[in-house]
């Protein structure tokens, strides 16, 4: 707390009076529980968590602690793997009361506060049958997601979340509110697809809709361990034959009892007859399953499903690992590297099927015509696993290094070197510029950070 130390309590308290929100320093009572994130992992104390009400609240904390030189992170659903939305002696912008979400279904537009999560999106949206592309776990707040490409269920049919971003409002680091859409601050628009949170505090996101629902095919299927190399054989086949409207992803994971096992989780956002012929081949390939819940459900439920799996508290490190394809020597690998999967710990490997619709879209989101993602995901929830979980996360992804284009930016741990070159590759000096003309003092740092050019 030694650099809040330096700055004038009357400052502070001035600060507390402008706001129509909520301001918590070390010692008020809400102090603990609004720190925490959702990555167990990630244990920091800010300075200052301001808990935004409206824009102005968000202005007046980018002032403050440009002002006086303090770090800001920025909290929208606080699910960042990598822990970036909160930060030790800063101030942490939390934008979690602002979750409205306000729908003009003649228009297929949704406009979203900042602060809302996948679920409050998707419970607006889905009172008129419309969605749009918003990540697998429903807890996951919008903002980061988006800004950093948006992968989802409906991915391969109606592209990324950042591709169905229609305009943003957004705090600049001068403090100044501006716009950004395909007319307005065109170039800015383009780095907001992809380029994570860069370049200001997003406030509000305007999405186009698409007609999805209620119904869609999808749920999951698990075989017994034995059945790896088959599932994921056979999963590659139907990736290759697959239309846009169905995403799957293939999984070496951990049953709830612990047990290993493989497994294919999908969405056909179509007719969920179509999705039941195009999936029961699949099924059938591989052998008897030891469970299986693939059938016609709510898109609702489908967005929901995993989020039991991804409770707030544990702990987390995740890589990724872009593929052009799902070939014999990367199968091999996985296999190998699922080996060690036993929980607990749950260690998992989920291949992420992308193309289609991905591949048309703008923006600075770098891997479009990958055709597969790799998560490795390491999650725990006793600390003394934290190093053989960390190691064996590292290892796998240094083991499908020679395969892989790079990773995707919501997925990597840190904020700097390797990791920034591979979310960004070929993009990185267009942003750059951006960045340079926006935030030339980077002042938003704290995230995959692109350093002005």
């Amino acid at each position: 707390m030694a650099e809040i130390q330096s700055v004038d309590t009357k400052e502070i308290s001035a600060l507390r009076e402008v706001l129509r929100g909520q301001m918590l320093v070390a010692g008020d009572p809400e102090y603990d529980e609004a720190r925490r994130v959702w990555n167990g992992a990630i244990d920091r104390r800010p300075a200052l968590i301001v808990r935004c009400a409206n824009v102005a609240d968000v202005q007046q904390a980018v002032a403050f602690a440009t002002r006086h030189g303090l770090p800001i992170a920025v909290r929208g659903g606080g699910h960042s793997v990598a822990g970036f939305s909160t930060c030790d002696a800063g101030v942490v912008i939390d934008l979690g009361l602002m979750r409205s979400v306000f729908v003009d279904a003649d228009a297929r537009v949704a406009r979203a506060q900042a602060g809302a999560t996948g679920a409050d999106f998707d419970r607006a949206t889905q009172q008129h049958g419309l969605a749009t592309t918003l990540g697998v776990v429903s807890t996951t707040g919008i903002a980061g997601l988006t800004l950093g490409g948006g992968i989802g269920w409906l991915m391969r049919k109606h592209g990324l979340a950042c591709d169905n971003l229609l305009s943003a409002e957004l705090v600049t680091a001068d403090g100044c509110l501006a716009t950004a859409s395909a007319t307005e601050n065109p170039e800015l628009f383009w780095a907001l697809k992809g380029g994570g949170g860069n370049f200001g505090i997003i406030t509000s996101f305007e999405y186009q809709l698409h007609p999805v629902g209620p119904m869609v095919y999808g749920g999951s299927v698990a075989f017994a361990r034995e059945h790896r190399r088959a599932v994921l054989e056979s999963y590659r086949e139907l990736a290759r034959k697959a239309p846009d409207e169905l995403t799957a992803y293939a999984a070496m994971t951990s049953a709830p009892d612990g047990s290993p096992v493989a497994a294919i989780a999908a969405c056909y956002a179509g007719d969920p007859a179509d999705g039941a012929r195009l999936l029961d081949p699949t099924k059938a390939a591989v052998g008897e399953p030891l469970l299986d819940n693939l059938g016609p459900l709510t898109y609702s439920e489908r967005q929901s499903r995993m989020d039991a799996s991804y409770p707030p508290g544990e702990y987390h490190y995740w890589r990724s690992c872009f593929l052009d394809d799902l070939t014999d020597e990367v199968i091999d690998i996985l296999i190998e590297r699922a080996s060690n999967i036993q929980a607990p710990p749950v260690l998992e490997l989920i291949v992420e099927q992308l193309g289609g619709a991905i591949a048309a879209g703008d923006g600075a989101f770098a891997h479009r015509d990958a055709n597969f993602d790799v998560l490795i995901a390491a999650n725990w929830t006793n600390p003394a696993d934290h190093d053989r979980c960390v190691a064996w996360a590292r290892d796998t992804a240094a083991a499908l290094g020679p395969y892989s284009r790079g990773g995707y930016a919501n997925y990597e741990p840190d904020a700097e070197g390797a990791y920034v070159s591979g979310a960004y590759g070929d993009r990185l000096a267009r942003l750059g510029a951006v960045k340079a003309q926006h935030d030339p003092t980077n002042v938003f740092r704290l995230n995959q950070n692109i350093p002005p050019s």
